[in-house]
């Protein structure tokens, strides 16, 4: 090997440094043209270039061995598992045990299936113990040959290995004895946590005498976790948990330790967002559902805030959240929002049952000029009605009322009666946290022509009236949407006079009463807290009865002239199913149905849930019923008109969407219903 001396170095390192700004290659890097292959060649102009897909059109390795692979006839199922166990555990093992990803498997050998079943029985019970199972017996019979028909289906892949019988008996279910909750941090101590440590208990102690399962055990420890981070707590965590289980006499004790962590309150409420409209709106918005600095964490008020400020109609999407972070120090409010245009166009097309297709048309503007009001306006034209109103309210004051006014006409052509009203209303409304109520004056003017009246050229009757009224109501259901428990009550009461020549007092009332009730135990164990929609329900088999009452009445003398839109019709898609829309009324001689002083109706539902495959439960359920509904101008003349019926609910994350099909007893015929959305 020959040395350079330093200087012959540094010369040579000079020289490479000018070949490579200049573009030549070195000498020790050039190739000799006598050792290159037919890529390394120079080129020269009489040489002809290589066609571009020469090289493209000659297979690789990976697309032969890709080619040869797809030629191969399709593997058909290599084993059968034959599986003898009960309905409830058949179509989960067979969904879930290892060794059902080897059955198409085309190297599988009959030393490799006999490792794989050797395996299963502890897979097995693996399995089923989360089914609460936890002393089953599991015999594993000898692989008995291949039908013919596999034999056949084969036809020239690999030959299929036999069939494997398996039989399981999962021996007695284990029964949760008791669930013991301890807690750890704050909430130890707290005295005012007392009643939410009680709450955590008592859910917790519904699983006890349940059979136990590992999805029901997650559960409850879940809820349990999100009723400690729900209030006070945001920073709450499991310490620890146990599920200490007996197989000889099937009995589990399981226990759970909780972690609070700090008591922590809210902070500064923080805006960001606010352009078109004021950044006080948005925090008085908020302010009124009790989020207010110095108040306790609690999540069920930042989603009633974020779901107050999508209400407003101001906002198109909002946000409310905190960020908990360490420590123990307060917790910012940040709301996060995007404000809705400042005047909104929309058309709508749609149908009904009850009345067909429908056109509407509404404009918003959130910012009349001058005044700052919001107004709706619609227009809405259907088979048998057409309604043209418009709605002025104010913003909020600190106590969360506003002025609100009406100005609304409409007409309804049904059951050989004609109805065109017009209605002004003026008074003060507010949406509270636990209830609503509203503070009205009302006038309403209605003329009644029935066919016979039309065809008598009479112009039919002509009726007005002021009232004086007060509303309430107050909704508590588990889930807005797609409630599983809860009740609700509305209730309307006035007072006013005829107007004309005729001048008489009336009184006016109406009640709406709303029921859910689970039937069996398991739809009490906990599933959801306040302020956080359920991400699993409770398996519950036998569903819930939904109640429903409705009455109402007019008091007055016979001969006050009530106008029509103050008194009652039933019928329709949410009253009597199996009946049009105000199909039930007082039957005239001449056949038409008017609107009477006196109306009552009763519905029982049984909504109960369909299940997939024996486990879980799908989206779907099925619905029997029973709706009743009367009107007349007297009480001792009330009379039900009954309609019984079924129909299919999809429970969608924007409400239950309900196909029903109801016969009306009285008129003997079948009636299609469609609804969506739950509206109380």
């Amino acid at each position: 090997m020959r040395f350079l001396s330093p200087a012959r170095h540094r010369r040579a390192a000079w020289r490479l440094v000018l070949a490579l700004a200049c573009g030549a290659t070195p000498a020790w890097a050039q190739v000799d043209p006598a050792t290159a292959g037919p890529a390394a060649a120079p080129a020269s102009p009489d040489t002809p270039a290589p066609a571009a897909d020469e090289d493209d059109a000659r297979p690789s390795g990976a697309d032969t061995r890709r080619a040869a692979r797809a030629a191969r006839p399709p593997v058909t199922p290599r084993f059968e598992i034959e599986l003898d166990a009960p309905e409830e555990l058949h179509a989960f093992l067979l969904r879930h045990l290892d060794i059902q990803r080897f059955r198409e498997q085309r190297s599988l050998d009959a030393t490799e299936l006999e490792r794989l079943l050797s395996e299963l029985p502890a897979n097995a019970r693996e399995l089923i113990a989360t089914r609460g199972y936890f002393a089953p017996r599991i015999e594993i019979g000898e692989p008995l040959p291949p039908t013919e028909a596999a034999l056949a289906a084969a036809g020239q892949g690999p030959a299929p290995l036999g069939r494997i019988p398996v039989r399981v008996d999962p021996g007695p279910p284990t029964t949760v004895q008791s669930v013991q909750i301890s807690f750890l941090g704050d909430i130890a101590s707290d005295a005012d946590a007392q009643a939410q440590r009680e709450e955590i208990q008592r859910e917790a102690a519904l699983l006890a005498g349940q059979r136990f399962t590992q999805d029901q055990w997650d559960r409850t420890k879940t809820a349990a976790l999100r009723r400690l981070t729900a209030q006070r707590y945001p920073g709450g965590r499991i310490s620890s948990s146990l599920a200490d289980v007996d197989g000889a006499s099937a009995s589990a004790r399981l226990y759970v330790e909780l972690d609070s962590g700090a008591h922590r309150r809210f902070g500064a409420i923080e805006i960001d967002g606010a352009q078109r409209y004021d950044r006080e709106m948005s925090e008085r918005i908020v302010r009124l559902t009790g989020l207010t600095p110095g108040s306790d964490y609690d999540l069920a008020l930042l989603q009633q805030a974020q779901q107050r400020l999508l209400d407003s109609g101001y906002y198109d999407a909002a946000f409310v959240y905190v960020e908990p972070g360490a420590g123990g120090g307060a917790l910012p409010v940040k709301v996060q929002l995007r404000e809705a245009m400042r005047q909104k166009l929309v058309l709508g097309i749609g149908a009904s049952t009850d009345n067909g297709a429908r056109l509407s048309l509404e404009h918003i503007h959130n910012r009349l000029p001058g005044i700052g009001w919001r107004a709706l306006s619609t227009l809405r034209f259907e088979r048998q009605d057409s309604l043209a109103k418009t709605e002025w309210s104010s913003p909020l004051d600190k106590e969360g009322w506003r002025w609100v006014s009406l100005l609304q006409a409409a007409k309804q052509d049904t059951n050989q009666v004609e109805t065109t009203s017009q209605r002004a209303r003026f008074g003060r409304a507010q949406d509270g946290v636990e209830y609503d109520r509203s503070v009205y004056l009302q006038y309403d003017r209605a003329r009644t022509l029935t066919d016979s009246e039309r065809l008598s050229g009479i112009k039919g009757r002509i009726e007005s009236s002021v009232t004086a009224n007060y509303a309430w109501s107050r909704e508590r259901f588990d889930d807005p949407i797609s409630p599983n428990r809860g009740h609700a009550l509305a209730v309307e009461l006035g007072v006013g006079s005829t107007l004309g020549i005729t001048r008489k007092p009336f009184g006016r009332t109406q009640a709406r009463w709303l029921g859910y009730f689970p039937l069996d135990r398991e739809a009490e164990l906990p599933s959801t807290v306040p302020g956080e929609r359920a991400t699993a329900r409770p398996p519950t088999r036998l569903g819930r009865l939904a109640l429903r009452l409705e009455g109402g009445a007019v008091i007055a003398e016979r001969s006050t002239p009530v106008p029509d839109t103050q008194l009652f019709y039933a019928g329709g898609d949410a009253s009597v199913r199996g009946y049009g829309l105000r199909d039930i009324g007082v039957v005239q001689p001449d056949g038409s149905v008017l609107a009477g002083r006196y109306k009552a109706v009763v519905s029982l539902e049984w909504q109960r849930p369909i299940w997939g495959d024996g486990v879980s439960r799908s989206p779907f359920e099925h619905v029997l019923f029973v709706d009743g509904g009367a009107v007349a101008n007297r009480v001792s003349e009330l009379d039900f008109l009954w309609g019984v019926g079924t129909g299919l609910r999809y429970n969608s994350p924007v409400g239950p969407l309900q196909v029903d099909i109801a016969y009306g007893v009285q008129p003997r015929k079948l009636r299609l219903h469609l609804s969506v959305g739950f509206v109380f």
